[in-house]
């Protein structure tokens, strides 16, 4: 009886043990799998965080349009394999395909407004600010992207009989999109709590300008985008071409002639396939000139490159969205005497002391920078050096800027030499000829060609007397006369 016992009592004890077994068992499942909840919680935490932190850093980044775009550059390194056109039929509402390949070639996209429409001032502005020889280098594709058919009608009815020797002579075509083309168009991202219609019109205008850049892949070696309610500086094409000569040699994605929006945007023309297609992967993203700013980047374009003065204003007084009014302007453009310099290839250099990234060859050009270099002494220099023998016809020199105005040259000389001596990295002029002394930190003179009598192979800015403030060479400006016979 105590065996019968003792063996059902320890039978009790191993259906205890087995019970607890079972429930650490069950428990430590159980806490596992809470834990592991815990833990997914946690990682979309951290996810989320990181995410809404990104978001919001792309945010203020666009909004103050300095982006970062080395962070999303592997998101995208088959953007270079998007170099085919987008399978699109367009319908040409005037003109005929070009007889041949064009220099530039300007592109515009329309809608119906409800107050105002600018667009047949803008055509007109771009023709009658283009000299005879200049437009025989252009083509103008204007793209109707409303989808009111009676509206269409009307306008190319008034293209067609304000511009028809432009139309009959190859320099002018209008294209159209239709509908069935179009991505959804509704429903879409709200992005920076914009409202549903703003969204619909930003992207739909991102779509639009996609077909327009795939349209003008092929037409041109170059491509600038316009709104349609701009006004063009006298003679702007001369001017374009004199900065992409200047711009040989050296990398760039996008220059730009003019602050606002979309104006005046310059691109390779075999760019625009990828453009396009990246329009198109983002259209609901963002603002079309935000889109352009990371396409820039992502192309390895890190900052902006853009010319003063500019060519191209805004001109319009009420916007496409919902007529409001748009009251935006460019204050660097100049409508006419527009003379850009030619500032000839040169190697620059300097011994003076250069504060960060403010280098020497961001004052050798029209683009928005500039050189600083911290306080200076007597016979400090900033010196040029040009690949070829010049003759040179003006020149210009501007120091400080306006909100550094102490920092400009007190004292200094501008001299021109001749007679190059040294190697390649260290080239300078034997002998300089004096031109003339900075005032109030400026420098210009003109006639310079009967003024020197040799072809200049250098030139430099001397500073004559130490100063306390530092220098800022905001801009220097070479234009020449003739290539000299070699």
């Amino acid at each position: 009886v105590k065996l019968l016992y003792a063996f059902l009592h320890m039978r009790q004890n191993l259906k205890y043990f087995d019970k607890m077994r079972c429930l650490r068992k069950r428990s430590a499942v159980s806490f596992l799998g809470v834990l592991v909840i815990c833990l997914l919680f946690m990682n979309l935490y951290i996810e989320d965080g990181y995410v809404l932190e990104g978001d919001k850093q792309l945010i203020r980044e666009t909004a103050t349009h300095q982006l970062n775009p080395e962070r999303y550059v592997h998101t995208f390194k088959d953007l270079s394999n998007f170099s085919g056109s987008i399978n699109i039929s367009y319908r040409y509402l005037a003109g005929t395909p070009l007889p041949r390949k064009r220099y530039l070639t300007i592109g515009l996209s329309s809608v119906k407004r409800k107050k105002g429409n600018y667009l047949l001032e803008t055509i007109k502005s771009i023709f009658e600010q283009s000299s005879y020889e200049e437009l025989k280098e252009i083509a103008v594709v204007v793209q109707l992207a409303d989808f009111d058919s009676a509206w269409c009608e009307g306008i190319v009815q008034d293209i067609s009989q304000k511009f028809a020797h432009h139309i009959i002579a190859g320099r002018l075509i209008v294209i159209h999109v239709p509908e069935e083309y179009y991505p959804v168009l509704d429903g879409l991202k709200r992005n920076y709590n914009d409202p549903e219609d703003r969204v619909k019109f930003r992207s739909k205008q991102n779509v639009d300008y996609a077909f327009l850049l795939n349209f003008c892949a092929n037409l041109s070696d170059y491509y600038v985008m316009l709104e349609d309610d701009v006004r063009c500086s006298k003679n702007f094409l001369t001017a374009v071409k004199k900065v992409i000569t200047s711009r040989e040699g050296s990398y760039w994605v996008t220059l730009e002639f003019s602050k606002l929006g979309y104006i005046g945007k310059l691109y390779h023309s075999h760019d625009l396939p990828r453009l396009a297609h990246f329009l198109l992967m983002f259209y609901q993203e963002m603002p079309c000139d935000w889109l352009l700013i990371h396409f820039r980047g992502l192309l390895a374009q890190k900052e902006v490159i853009r010319f003063k003065p500019s060519l191209f204003q805004h001109m319009g007084y009420y916007s496409s969205y919902k007529g409001a009014e748009n009251k935006l302007k460019d204050d660097d453009f100049e409508e006419e005497s527009f003379d850009i310099p030619d500032n000839p290839p040169a190697n620059l250099h300097t011994n003076m002391n250069v504060f960060e990234n403010y280098e020497a060859s961001k004052a050798y050009s029209s683009i928005d920078e500039y050189f600083w270099g911290k306080a200076p002494s007597t016979g400090d220099f900033y010196g040029i050096v040009f690949e070829k023998p010049i003759k040179i016809s003006k020149i210009k020199v501007v120091t400080g800027t306006e909100d550094r105005q102490n920092d400009i040259l007190h004292h200094g000389a501008l001299e021109v030499g001749e007679k190059i001596v040294g190697s390649k990295k260290g080239r300078q002029c034997t002998t300089y000829l004096r031109l003339g002394e900075f005032k109030n930190g400026n420098f210009e003179i003109t006639d310079v060609e009967h003024k020197v009598l040799f072809d200049i192979n250098c030139m430099r800015i001397l500073v004559t007397k130490s100063q306390k403030e530092w220098l800022i060479i905001r801009s220097i400006s070479v234009w020449t006369s003739q290539t000299p016979n070699q």
